[in-house]
């Protein structure tokens, strides 16, 4: 069986081991292929009966030109790349690595939160800057900081993601608000749902934990955000099309919203010409919310089982039509 990788190198830059993978066949692991040149794409899978991709879109047209293709498995949870449809009438299962990243996810939610509320990288980089030394005080801060005690959190998409980011931030002495999600008995044991008119008016800080649908594109926008309490928070670690970036920058500019924390764009990489690059109070990273070794080990563990399950007959983790194919 022949199996190629796409787009390896964010799931392994070096520091894990396909050995597991290639144990079960002959494989070809790629760096990185061209999201846009189908060609390419379709010429590096060639022959081979099994592709994994990341971020590599398979469009219909890829998957008509490679009819050997047996199994489609997403290095990922999101599987907007792939057309899975057109793979369902091609009686090709679609898997995907769910709940991969709910730890690292949720913690790095928390990082972004309280490196906004305590500037710990900007006091760091004060005191090596020699502005402590000089202090005319045993100690000094150049601007607020904020205790997060008492304090409510909105919460929008309380799945495995939101629910361990309520859990931290309760540990923390939050109240915790739920939205866009079906109530759970574990999920009401950590908030109160509520709707998500009642979460925009009366969280103090907001965190998108929601899967990037028509019914959540740009759901942070300039009518939503006027909604919002002045002074809020907000966090953004899952798909950088929930906001409308350009309402976000204007609200983070106006004071509306004192400051965001965001490790997604809509477009990724980031372009120059985006709006929140400007943005006063707006932390920005690239996309690593996901990547701890350890998160990226049990994508890897995934994608071996998936494939193990896939060559006796029972594909598991499909997305495109059920368990079973």
């Amino acid at each position: 069986m022949k199996i190629v990788v796409l787009d390896g190198y964010t799931e392994n830059p070096g520091d894990l081991s396909w050995d597991a993978l290639a144990a079960l066949g002959e494989l070809t692991v790629y760096d990185r292929t061209s999201l846009t040149d189908e060609e390419e794409i379709r010429r590096r899978i060639g022959d081979a009966e099994v592709v994994y991709t990341n971020k590599t879109p398979l469009s219909r047209r890829v998957i008509e030109a490679c009819p050997q293709l047996g199994m489609i498995s997403v290095l990922a949870t999101g599987y907007n790349v792939v057309d899975c449809a057109y793979a369902r009438t091609r009686k090709i299962p679609v898997t995907n690595v769910p709940a991969y990243g709910t730890a690292s996810v949720a913690q790095f939610a928390i990082a972004l939160l309280l490196e906004i509320c305590h500037h710990v990288a900007r006091h760091d980089a004060a005191v090596h800057a020699g502005r402590w030394e000089q202090s005319a005080d045993w100690c000094f801060w150049d601007t607020p900081l904020i205790e997060l005690d008492g304090k409510t959190m909105g919460i929008i998409g309380f799945g495995n993601t939101g629910r361990q980011t309520g859990r931290i931030a309760r540990a923390m002495g939050m109240r915790i608000l739920a939205a866009g999600s079906r109530p759970t008995p574990e999920g009401r044991a950590i908030a109160d749902y509520v709707s998500l008119e009642e979460l925009l008016a009366a969280s103090d800080v907001i965190a998108l934990h929601c899967p990037l649908l028509p019914s959540t594109q740009g759901i942070i926008n300039r009518e939503t955000i006027a909604r919002m309490k002045d002074g809020v928070i907000l966090l953004n670690n899952s798909r950088g099309g929930l906001v409308v970036e350009q309402d976000l920058a204007d609200a983070l500019n106006s004071g509306k919203v004192y400051a965001a924390g965001l490790d997604v764009a809509s477009t990724e990489p980031i372009r120059g010409d985006n709006p929140l690059l400007h943005a006063k109070n707006c932390l920005l990273t690239p996309h690593i919310s996901w990547a701890p070794r350890e998160s990226r080990q049990r994508i890897m563990d995934c994608a071996v089982e998936n494939l193990r399950a896939y060559q006796a007959g029972h594909p598991i983790h499909v997305v495109n039509f059920g368990e079973a194919t």
